[in-house]
């Protein structure tokens, strides 16, 4: 047995060793001196447990166990030390009885102190990659060896400064493989030690005086033992085992309200640190799940929440859900909770990533037939207006929402068929056009009109350019013979599951499509194509049209520096280069830039207007291209027809 305990962490170890081939690697006298170490240690601790005489063989292991240099050594004298103390604990070496002599007394205080001392390197290991799983293990049946084995057995006893110095090292020095593991084998699976371990939470975070980039880190660690539990039990029965023996008589660790109580605390004590914006929504996508079923007095979140809720944006709308768990379960007061809820309602909610948690609690807040109308429709009509401006995902959860909320409240179904009844009203409308009567810019919901208003943008929705907003908005345009809708089944759509959605669909009447792919767009199609141009090129001209213009050179706009562009538009702003060293006459029209270039006086010619003053006469640069685009200069010079070629800066010239 002792064999098979040391081999794990030899295999751990080496395996996550670097230096340890090369010594392998070195000679045979390098395997010699290991064999040599651990036939030393196997022989030091074999002498302990055989004669008192040879205790001191603990100092002895202690010092190779501190040896950092020697890592596997140094392992293995550490799981040689753990047991000898609980084979001494076990034998009840180390504890204290009435007829024991002073002598004796003495042995068994300085096991003691041996014992903190190989304690103290079991906690320095906690903090080191390659030795913190076994160094927590260890760890841990030291633990449970010291609660087996106590001095008074008649009385319950938790070792409890021990573990708080383990709950202390796995929060500020372990990784979070660490913190993972000590959740999953220990604090999940045993009642006392999460009982113990939430009270020493309490105790390490109470005394902590670090900076605050440093209570950052410490909350990141905390909430990650703290929101292990997702949910939490409601009896004592799913709180789990017991690590030590169950206690004889009736005790605080066996009371679920205790074990509850504590675990308020720690999360308290992790509040108390301080957490920044990004830790706070962390917090409250977890506080109605994870976090408030721990508190036996929830009203302590009170002040959190209300802050959070306060603070606008989206942790508002994570604060909303813990808010109503206040209101819900401990009466509590929030003054104007739906003027702080509608004013939630902006632009960007219908585009937050927690729009479909806001929309699951916005059912639930006005599913009550005791609202008044007013208030209602004032949320009716805002989230009918933010939908215009809407992605297609939020319309399709938006309209169902509606839907049941009219179902809800018969009274705002006015809004849906409100129309003029007299002469003056239509006359007004007919002359004047109709004036919204809800104000969007008012804060209070009991006061927006809206209720005398109507839902006109649900038939803008009805027109929408995605096909199922347009058929899903027409349902409230027609008889509402559904009790209602799952909104369930709407909230969690996004563009990636609508396109899927239209992509499954089997069609039955194949669309008509134009097959066939036109050569050309922008341009006037060959005339031996025997194919007319389409509206756009006609109306537009971006080719050569017919009429006086076809007959129209290139007309060019020049760059001041290296390169000229010559193209064919409806209509130009013209600019021709003029080579430094010339000084030829200013053609008619044109004016000097400040470069030294010729230039057309910042005016836009169509193309009669170039064709009837003659302006090509002058303005022609270069006689490659009969038409489309050109560009001159240091780079690359491209047709229509798709030829390239170069066109350099000298064959660019100003007419004479």
């Amino acid at each position: 047995m002792p064999s098979k305990t040391a081999d794990v962490p030899l295999k751990r170890k080496r395996s996550k060793g670097v230096e340890k081939p090369k010594k392998r690697a070195r000679s045979e006298s390098g395997s010699d001196e290991e064999d040599n170490a651990q036939a030393e240690i196997l022989l030091l601790e074999n002498g302990i447990l055989e004669s008192k005489k040879n205790y001191n063989n603990i100092t002895r292991l202690l010092d190779l166990s501190r040896q950092k240099k020697d890592g596997e050594s140094s392992l293995i004298a550490t799981v040689a030390l753990c047991r000898v103390f609980l084979r001494l604990l076990a034998q009840g070496t180390m504890t204290k009885k009435a007829d024991q002599s002073e002598k004796e007394t003495i042995v068994i205080q300085w096991l003691k102190d041996r014992l903190v001392d190989y304690e103290g390197i079991l906690l320095d290991a906690l903090a080191e990659e390659d030795t913190e799983s076994t160094a927590l293990t260890l760890a841990m049946r030291v633990l449970k060896a010291e609660g087996q084995y106590r001095d008074n057995k008649d009385e319950y006893s938790f070792p409890e400064p021990f573990l708080k110095d383990i709950v202390h090292a796995i929060i500020f020095n372990g990784s979070e493989d660490l913190r993972q593991e000590f959740c999953e084998k220990h604090l999940g699976e045993y009642c006392d030690v999460r009982y113990y371990a939430f009270k020493a939470m309490n105790d390490v975070f109470g005394a902590d005086e670090s900076s605050q980039s440093t209570r950052e880190s410490l909350f990141n660690n905390a909430f990650e033992i703290l929101s292990f539990f997702e949910y939490v039990p409601d009896t004592m029965e799913e709180m789990g085992e017991f690590y030590l023996e169950k206690p004889p008589k009736k005790h605080p660790v066996t009371v679920l309200s205790q074990q509850k109580r504590l675990g308020q605390v720690a999360w308290l004590a992790a509040l108390r640190l301080g957490p920044n914006r990004d830790q706070r929504k962390q917090v409250l996508q977890i506080m109605t799940r994870s976090i408030a079923p721990w508190f036996t007095q929830p009203e302590f979140l009170a002040d959190f929440l209300t802050d959070s809720y306060d603070a606008g944006g989206s942790i508002s709308i994570l604060a909303l859900s813990g808010v109503f768990y206040l209101i819900q379960h401990r009466n509590l007061d929030y003054p104007s909770f739906y003027q702080k809820l509608y004013s939630l309602l902006d632009n960007d909610i219908l585009h937050s990533k927690h729009r479909s948690r806001f929309l699951r609690l916005m059912d639930t807040f006005l599913q009550s037939t005791h609202l008044p109308a007013v208030l209602v429709s004032s949320f009716i009509k805002r989230l009918a207006r933010l939908a215009l401006n809407a992605p297609p995902a939020a319309i399709v959860a938006v309209i169902p929402w509606m839907y049941n909320t009219f179902k809800a409240h018969p009274s705002c179904t006015f809004m849906m068929h409100r129309v003029p009844r007299t002469k003056e009203e239509k006359a007004l409308i007919e002359n004047e056009g109709f004036n919204d009567p809800f104000d969007a810019s008012e804060p209070d919901p009991m006061k927006t009109n809206a209720i005398d208003s109507c839902v006109w943008e649900i038939v803008q929705l009805q027109y929408h350019f995605h096909p199922n907003v347009a058929t899903l908005a027409r349902i409230l345009s027609e008889q509402f013979t559904k009790q209602s809708y799952n909104s369930e089944d709407f909230l969690d759509h996004s563009y990636g599951s609508l396109l899927d959605a239209e992509l499954s669909k089997q069609v039955r009447k194949p669309p008509v499509v134009e097959f066939m792919i036109p050569k050309r767009i922008f341009l006037p199609q060959d005339p031996a194509s025997g194919v007319e141009d389409n509206l756009l090129t006609k109306i537009w001209g971006f080719g050569i049209g017919s009429g006086p213009s076809k007959q129209l050179k290139p007309i060019a706009w020049a760059d001041t520096k290296d390169s000229m562009t010559c193209e064919w538009t409806g209509v130009f702003l013209c600019r021709c280069y003029r080579p430094a060293g010339q000084n030829q006459a200013v053609p008619p029209g044109i004016a000097i830039g400040r470069h030294n270039e010729w230039r057309l006086e910042h005016r836009y010619w169509d193309r009669e207007t170039i064709a009837r003053e003659q302006l090509p006469t002058y303005l022609e640069l270069c006689e490659h291209v009969r038409h489309g685009h050109m560009h001159c200069g240091r780079g690359p010079y491209r047709n229509q027809l798709g030829n390239t070629s170069s066109c350099a800066q000298s064959d660019v010239q100003p007419p004479p």
